[in-house]
């Protein structure tokens, strides 16, 4: 039986340090065997396995959320990419979304990628490519209002070519923003994984004369050999902020 995930941080507790080795099989790539042998390692992966989650990326925004706060009850929240869903499942008990905290205000959630994503409790998840025309309009209408929080973990497929890569992701994390600039209540929170490479510089310089505050985080459940980190942009000045 799948444990249900409470949202809450339990790192550090009972974790054990898992040592994998992973002989290479016939057939096999050498890269395929190194990833392999890291997931069996990673202790992120074992505890995402052990609480119910879907995945590893699930304790980056519960680290997020721990630090900056976003995640409150009674937030409404899009989530972008949220595919397989381990950023909605850390988010609907703190939102409470569900209604489970009495005496809380209720949450609410929209889901939006490019994957089917099999359906969690207390969220409304949809399948839809953001990049299409059109589609920030439907999103909008989904949401019918106004949102406290964008968070967005899009990312393009690799291409092998790092700054391809690292151009592809940033433009995603643009297009978030400027949803985000569209839909966010004065005060909201954006937040949007980026890759260290040097084209964030624009995009910073744009949050900066949109939000009060605007942070670069590398939460520790971030592989240390990964060039992810995520913006956080807290206090929206709203739609009409000068832009220069």
């Amino acid at each position: 039986m799948t444990k249900k995930p409470t949202g809450k941080n339990t790192s550090g507790r009972g974790q054990r340090d898992l040592k994998v080795k992973v002989k290479t099989a016939r057939g096999r790539k050498l890269s395929s065997t190194r990833w392999l042998q890291r997931q069996l390692n990673d202790p992120y992966v074992a505890r995402a396995r052990k609480e119910g989650y879907r995945g590893r990326a699930a304790f980056k925004i519960m680290e997020l959320d721990d630090k900056f706060r976003f995640l409150v009850p009674g937030a409404r929240v899009v989530d972008l990419g949220c595919a397989p869903g381990g950023w909605i499942q850390v988010a609907v008990p703190r939102i409470n979304a569900l209604g489970e905290k009495k005496g809380k205000a209720q949450g609410r959630i929209i889901g939006v990628d490019l994957q089917e994503v099999e359906p969690i409790a207390g969220a409304e998840i949809h399948q839809l490519d953001f990049l299409d025309e059109g589609a920030d309009d439907k999103v909008k209408e989904w949401l019918d209002g106004k949102a406290d929080v964008v968070m967005s973990d899009m990312a393009a497929s690799s291409s092998g070519h790092k700054q391809t890569d690292h151009l592809r992701i940033m433009a995603l994390c643009e297009t978030a923003a400027h949803f985000a600039f569209d839909v966010l209540e004065v005060g909201g929170t954006f937040v949007a994984k980026v890759l260290a490479g040097g084209a964030e510089g624009e995009l910073q310089k744009l949050l900066k004369q949109k939000f009060t505050k605007v942070t670069h985080v590398k939460p520790p459940a971030s592989r240390a050999d990964s060039s992810e980190k995520f913006v956080i942009a807290t206090g929206f000045r709203g739609q009409d902020a000068e832009t220069e």
